[in-house]
C-alpha cells in the first residue's frame, strides 16, 4: 500500500507528470518520449489498471481518498493529495473528476500482430482530433471491432482527451500504426481483409448493398473530419462505400459515421 502524501507546492518535482495538461503540443511531445500517459477519472483509472498498465503515480483531491481507497491499498506507486486550486495550477484546468493517474505506456505492437485472429478492423487516416478519435475507439469497443489501425499522422489514442472521451475503451481495443502510409495497407490486404473506404462520393456503393457483415474479413477505412480519406487511400481500397443520407445531408461527423459503419460490418 502507498501512503498518501499531501503536497502544497505546485512546483514540487513529484508533480512533474501532471504539468501543463492543456498544452497539447507539449504533451504530444512529452508523453510518448517519456513513456507515460494520463488517465483521468475513477472509471478510466480503474480500466487502465485492469488492462495491465502500470501506475507511476496518482494525484487526488482529498474527497477522492475514500472512493479510491481500494486502488490506493493495492498501489505501489506514490499517491499525492492536493487542494483543488493546486491541481488546477499544476494541470492548467479545473480537474472536475478530482482524480488523475500517470500511467506507463506499453510497447506498441506491429500491425500484423493486431491483425492476427481479427475479422473486423478500423483503419483511420489523418484523424488529429482527440475527441473524434476517442469516440471512434468507444464505438469500436462497444460494437465489436477487433482492432484499430492508425496512419502515422493520426492523433495519440493515449492522449488524455482521447482516453477520457473513450471512457477507457482505448485500453480494450488493440491498435497499431501503419507506416509507411498508404503502402502499409498491403499488410492488411495480405492478412486477407477486404478494404472498404468510407466516402460520400457518388461512385461509392451503399453499405447495405455490399452486405459487409458477410465478408470473412473487413477493414473499414475512415478519414479525417472534413477532408475525409485521401485519394491515395481510396485508391488502395477494394470498394468505396457510403452511408445513405436523407434530407440533403451529405455526410456525418466521422465519429457518428464510424459508429453506423461499425454496426454495419459487425451485425449478423
Amino acid at each position: 500500500m502507498s501512503e498518501p502524501s499531501t503536497i502544497t507546492d505546485p512546483a514540487d518535482p513529484r508533480l512533474a507528470d501532471y504539468t501543463g495538461l492543456t498544452d497539447v503540443e507539449l504533451r504530444r511531445r512529452r508523453e510518448p518520449a517519456e513513456g507515460l500517459f494520463i488517465a483521468e477519472g475513477e472509471k478510466v483509472i480503474r480500466r487502465a489498471l485492469a488492462a495491465g498498465y502500470r501506475m507511476r503515480s496518482m494525484l487526488l483531491t482529498a474527497k477522492w481518498l475514500d472512493v479510491m481507497a481500494d486502488v490506493i491499498a493495492e498501489a505501489e506507486a506514490p499517491v499525492h493529495v492536493v487542494e483543488p486550486a493546486l491541481a488546477e495550477a499544476v494541470t492548467g484546468y479545473h480537474v472536475h473528476r478530482g482524480a488523475l493517474a500517470s500511467m506507463e505506456r506499453k510497447p506498441l505492437p506491429e500491425a500484423a500482430e493486431v491483425l492476427a485472429g481479427a475479422r473486423r478492423v478500423a483503419v483511420l487516416e489523418g484523424l488529429v482530433d482527440h475527441t473524434n478519435l476517442g469516440a471512434i475507439f468507444r464505438s469500436a469497443a462497444a460494437l465489436g471491432m477487433d482492432a484499430v489501425l492508425l496512419s502515422p499522422d493520426c492523433a495519440d489514442p493515449l492522449y488524455r482527451r482521447a482516453v477520457k472521451v473513450s471512457m477507457g475503451a482505448v485500453f480494450a481495443v488493440p491498435y497499431a500504426r501503419l507506416d509507411p502510409w498508404p503502402a502499409a495497407l498491403d499488410t492488411v490486404r495480405a492478412a486477407g481483409f477486404t478494404l472498404l473506404a468510407l466516402t460520400p462520393a457518388d461512385n461509392a456503393v451503399d453499405l447495405a448493398t455490399l452486405a459487409p457483415h458477410r465478408l470473412p474479413k473487413a477493414a473499414l477505412m475512415l478519414g479525417a473530419e472534413g477532408d475525409g480519406l485521401t485519394p491515395h487511400a481510396i485508391a488502395a481500397a477494394h470498394h468505396p462505400v457510403r452511408i445513405p443520407m436523407a434530407h440533403g445531408i451529405d455526410s456525418l461527423n466521422v465519429g457518428a459515421a464510424a459508429a453506423v459503419a461499425f454496426y454495419a460490418v459487425t451485425t449478423s
